[in-house]
């Protein structure tokens, strides 16, 4: 079971909180893994377990939000794993010096010491300070929002500010830009650990596109080609997914997708720009290539991907 832990400060965004605990959430309806948890950070209020020792015992405590919405959640830490997941949702920003992230030094520590031990860390939007103060951007790449990139870059000079993108992974710290990126950064996280599948099936059961991060043009097949909402080719496209390294019959897709042969083709092909055949060859050769990059033959990795003969990958392969 994979903890996710939010750390709450005040004037966090509702939405910094409520996307990527919905794919979480909705990710642990299907069957995943996956339990929520909330702990509350007010250091204006002294409820820093050093500060407070009454705090440990896990007191609750008011969460004020940027959207005037209060959050009420304990002040004790969950016991976390190296599995487990610890997320900073952002924060209203001002003006003056605005970006001083409201989290106390014992959250800091927190965030450093689950990092140390093996654990990911991952922030929205104005998170990504609190994982600066953490430490933990020195000497990696890193993202937030548009309007706080350049503050991000001269409080954290040694940090890689990467703009323009969606999010950025950089070992077990993952950031993403502002808001609504966060269900982009937590679908992300169900992929590399449960598979782009299991990410599409999250997305779509959330009715939202399954976007790929803009600094990864590599990104899956299986998210690339998902950014549509036909519940007939989603269908078959879920089916594709399981099965490509088998031999996919035309009839076998539109019968799971509930329409005719006919439609299907024009449906897929209107939605992902690709037939039903050429899709499930894009995910082989996708697959191959990782194989190969992994040391594999072409021969092996031809059968590997179901492929019965490796002329064939090749001629995908030498495909521009």
């Amino acid at each position: 079971m994979t903890r996710v832990a939010f750390l709450l400060v005040p004037g966090l965004h509702l939405l910094d909180l409520a996307g990527p605990a919905q794919v979480f959430g909705t990710a642990a309806d299907a069957g995943l893994p996956y339990r929520l948890a909330y702990v509350a950070d007010l250091p204006g209020d002294r409820r820093d377990e050093e500060a407070a020792p009454e705090a440990a015992a896990g007191a609750p405590a008011t969460v004020p939000t940027a959207q005037g919405v209060p959050l009420q959640a304990p002040t004790a830490w969950p016991s976390l794993t190296a599995d487990d997941i610890l997320l900073v949702p952002g924060w209203r920003w001002g003006t003056g010096e605005p970006h001083a992230p409201p989290v106390s030094a014992h959250a800091a520590r927190r965030l450093a010491g689950h990092h140390a031990a093996g654990g990911t860390v991952a922030s929205v939007c104005a998170g990504a300070f609190a994982l600066g103060h953490a430490g933990l951007l020195d000497g990696r790449r890193c993202t937030t929002h548009h309007e706080l990139q350049d503050a991000l870059a001269r409080r954290h000079p040694r940090a890689a500010v990467v703009r323009d993108v969606l999010y950025v992974t950089d070992g077990r710290v993952i950031t993403s830009a502002g808001i609504a990126s966060g269900i982009d950064l937590a679908l992300h996280l169900v992929a590399s650990r449960h598979g782009p599948a299991a990410a599409a099936r999250t997305a779509r059961a959330m009715v939202v596109y399954a976007r790929r991060n803009g600094d990864e043009p590599q990104a899956s097949a299986l998210l690339r080609h998902r950014a549509h909402v036909s519940d007939a080719v989603h269908r078959a496209q879920d089916l594709i997914d399981a099965r490509y390294t088998r031999a996919l019959p035309l009839h076998a897709l539109a019968a799971e997708a509930g329409v005719s042969e006919r439609t299907l083709t024009r449906r897929f092909t209107a939605a992902t720009g690709l037939t039903p055949l050429r899709y499930q060859q894009e995910l082989r050769l996708e697959r191959a290539e990782h194989l190969i990059g992994q040391g594999a033959t072409t021969d092996a990795a031809a059968r590997a991907v179901g492929f019965t003969d490796a002329r064939m990958l090749r001629r995908l392969r030498s495909r521009p």
